[in-house]
């Protein structure tokens, strides 16, 4: 039993560490839940937190995992590379050896070579650059598709239903931005649209109009931006102001309602490719039940993925009959695992066999519909 003094030097360190525990509970099995609570992206982190919050929860609630409960520990990297490796060591120091996250790709990849080289099992939900699991890495596994999957879904349904004559290729020059970017931009050349215009920007970037005069200048009738949507939300709205009166699309890193608060009317329109709602899905409707009851809005790109991420560790953990992630690890590989994202089964490399994005339409309320087809 902790005594009073031992519980208040643990929430001393938790307050130091900037990391939060959701059970206090002696004999419970640890899950780290890595992502960005601070910085520009904190609303998609919030996704994976509370989708993963959900998950430990029920699975408490139906009796835990062998009898023991999950423990759901949040750590902040802000999506930054060096705050996600600080987490990562802060992670192994802590003992936690089973980690839900990172969700920027950027962030992910450092933080993963410290995992497999520590033993600790990681699932992302949100990662989506091939590089993360191309490496042959044993415990690093994932709940998303790849860029490599979601880059031709965009750039086929550019070239196959929009058709433009002149597309723009912008990215942010990060990971995942430039990732997803030059997998369209591939796309669309082997389907013989011409890509007039291939450009990096800063993150963080707030001024667009000289990328715009260019856009101008180029004739392009076409923008595909790689990247998150604070960023791309300031372009939407300053192409508008600027007379810029093109289309564009964007993968699920700009699929939240905050490029409508930013964008406004602009955001009209914008094409978006995401994970499919996994909250239309019938069988899912008590779980989405569920988040509202909590007045958590369930239809985040990276709720379900985060949900099915704890669910398939604690899946992993009673096949194994051991919380060795190793042998965890073994199990995943080994099995198919039934989520509220459909029936997941991950290959050598740790991505999942079979996974689609849909392309849908953004409207200026935050609410999306599926894009048209013809």
């Amino acid at each position: 039993m902790k005594t009073p003094q031992r519980l208040s030097k643990l929430f001393l360190a938790i307050a130091l560490t900037g990391a939060a525990s959701y059970s206090l509970a002696a004999d419970t099995i640890r899950i780290g839940l890595a992502g960005p609570v601070t910085g520009p992206v904190a609303q998609y982190g919030e996704m994976q937190f509370i989708g993963a919050k959900m998950a430990i929860e029920q699975i408490n609630k139906a009796g835990g995992v062998d009898g023991q409960q999950l423990e759901g520990v949040v750590y902040d990297d802000a999506c930054d590379p060096k705050q996600a490796v600080a987490v990562a060591n802060k992670i192994v120091n802590d003992g936690v050896k089973f980690v839900v996250g990172h969700l920027c790709s950027s962030s992910t990849q450092p933080a993963s070579d410290i995992y497999e080289d520590e033993g600790i099992l990681m699932i992302t939900p949100a990662s989506t650059s091939p590089d993360i699991t191309s490496r042959g890495y044993e415990l690093i596994f994932r709940t998303i598709g790849l860029d490599s999957m979601q880059g031709p879904t965009a750039g086929n349904y550019i070239a196959d239903v929009i058709k433009p004559k002149n597309v723009a290729v912008i990215h942010d020059k990060q990971q995942y931005g430039e990732g997803i970017a030059t997998a369209v931009k591939e796309t669309l050349e082997k389907k013989g649209v011409k890509v007039g215009l291939f450009e990096g920007i800063n993150a963080g970037d707030k001024d667009f109009s000289s990328l715009i005069a260019r856009l101008k200048q180029e004739g392009v009738d076409f923008v595909y931006y790689g990247g998150y949507h604070p960023e791309l939300g300031l372009l939407l709205r300053q192409s508008k102001e600027r007379g810029l009166d093109v289309r564009f699309m964007g993968p699920e890193g700009v699929g939240n309602s905050e490029i409508s608060a930013i964008a406004g009317p602009a955001s009209e329109g914008m094409l978006v490719t995401l994970p499919r709602s996994f909250d239309q899905d019938p069988k899912n409707q008590k779980l989405v039940e569920a988040f509202k009851a909590k007045d958590q809005d369930p239809s985040g790109p990276f709720v379900f993925p985060a949900y099915a991420a704890v669910q398939v560790i604690a899946e992993g953990i009673e096949k194994a009959g051991s919380t060795d992630p190793i042998e965890v690890a073994e199990a995943l590989r080994s099995n198919t695992f039934d989520t509220p994202t459909g029936n997941l089964a991950f290959d050598e490399k740790g991505d999942l066999k079979d996974f689609s994005f849909v392309v849908y339409e953004w409207h200026q309320d935050g609410t999306k519909t599926e894009a048209k087809t013809n």
